[in-house]
């Protein structure tokens, strides 16, 4: 029997604020999180870019210095936004072996490894740290999330790029209906605003080169867009099964329903011109929640803000939604977040059960004029869902050809 997975608690930083409430005001009032960068880097090494949107809380404000020292940022992100989602779903009392950790991120602990790197180089290996490794691993996160929380059903971690932590919600959402857990924390995070990653995205004609107007240099959808922004941040979910959730009187935000997981095999960084992957990872979703496209009330799109990204993924909708694509509420938050990479999808889910509570699309900043050719209901100001259930996606397509998509009905309890 198909079992109701609910979301009861959420946690959020990123360029719009260090919690989840300050993320949907700053969300629904049009604020960019996008910034010139103040770091001795950008001008030492001639960056081409030189902004991003760095998390408007630092980890050090957060965390004590003894904690922090011994996590690379990403994994920071990481142990902030699940500690904000545990204390949101009110601390669940759940047996460790009936807890899970299903984590991700894109790239994982660069800022140790070339740290590391730099001391190898110049001070010799007797000043490298003993922890550079669990520190720098892609499953540092989850780990160290396990042990938070005592989680001992599993600790598991993807990695697939942009698409990591949309993923890490799907495979939650199996792993609870397979009975391995009754409460899973599921997301992601990354910090990668380093300047190797700078340079390589920049290299690769990726970035925005809007140095002169970084709040305005994410605009999916616009004809004149000329590339991503760069993120950084995490955001965590708790899940669990609706019959644990209210055995323990918890408070439920919306119904986790379906998730998607295809693979494009067409190129390692372009998605698919044609959309068949994306579009079979939204059919998943959709058959997994037992619902059809005429359902769906409300999409958080991929939507970087990249000249061929935004096009591709309006025909792959397209393939599942006809022309009925054009009426449907879609809100690009990238434009606001920049682009959080393997943490990207956990901030969206986030957003879209948001958008499921207050019946409310969130905003796509930076509309100048819209391109044709991604003909989305994009608005810049929050767009009204209306009364009744309401069923959202959320789409991430990553370098490598992935797919995730996860599914949102709204709890009408």
């Amino acid at each position: 029997m198909t079992k109701r997975i609910v979301v009861t608690g959420m946690g959020a930083t990123s360029a719009l604020g260090g919690t989840v409430a300050d993320n949907w005001k700053n969300l629904l009032d049009g604020v960019s999180g996008a910034r010139t960068l103040e770091h001795d880097w950008v001008e030492e090494y001639s960056l081409p870019v030189t902004f991003a949107a760095e998390a408007a809380v630092r980890p050090a404000e957060v965390l004590p210095r003894h904690e922090a020292k011994r996590l690379d940022p990403s994994t920071q992100f990481a142990l902030i936004a699940a500690r904000e989602a545990w204390e949101d779903a009110g601390a669940p009392d759940v047996a460790p072996e009936r807890l899970g950790i299903d984590w991700a991120t894109g790239i994982g602990g660069v800022w140790t490894l070339l740290d590391a790197w730099d001391t190898l180089r110049e001070k010799g290996p007797r000043r490298v740290m003993p922890l550079t490794v669990p520190m720098l691993m892609p499953n540092a996160g989850a780990g160290n999330l396990s042990l938070q929380f005592g989680a001992k059903a599993f600790a598991r971690t993807v990695v697939s790029a942009c698409a990591s932590s949309t993923e890490s919600i799907g495979n939650a959402y199996q792993h609870l209906q397979d009975g391995l857990a009754d409460v899973v924390i599921a997301g992601g995070a990354e910090s990668a605003i380093h300047p190797i990653t700078v340079a390589s995205f920049a290299s690769a004609q990726a970035l925005s080169r809007r140095n002169d107007d970084p709040a305005g240099a994410s605009r999916p959808g616009a004809i004149d867009r000329d590339g991503f922004v760069m993120g950084e941040g995490g955001a965590a979910l708790v899940l669990e099964t609706e019959e644990h959730a209210r055995a323990r009187g918890a408070r439920i935000y919306a119904y986790l329903v379906g998730g998607g997981v295809t693979a494009d095999s067409y190129h390692i960084t372009g998605n698919d011109p044609e959309g068949a992957g994306a579009a079979r990872a939204v059919e998943q979703a959709l058959e997994q929640a037992g619902a059809s496209p005429d359902d769906v009330t409300h999409i958080n799109a991929h939507a970087t803000s990249t000249p061929v990204g935004d096009p591709n993924e309006y025909v792959a909708l397209k393939r599942v939604f006809g022309s009925r694509v054009d009426d449907i509420p879609v809100s690009a938050t990238k434009a606001s977040t920049g682009h959080l990479l393997g943490g990207t999808g956990a901030l969206e889910a986030v957003y879209t059960v948001l958008a499921l509570r207050d019946r409310v699309a969130p905003p796509t900043i930076n509309m100048t004029e819209q391109d044709p050719d991604v003909p989305f209901q994009l608005s810049t100001a929050p767009q009204p869902l209306g009364d009744g259930p309401q069923l959202a996606i959320s789409n991430s397509f990553g370098f490598g050809g992935h797919n995730a998509v996860a599914a949102f009905a709204s709890y009408e309890g």
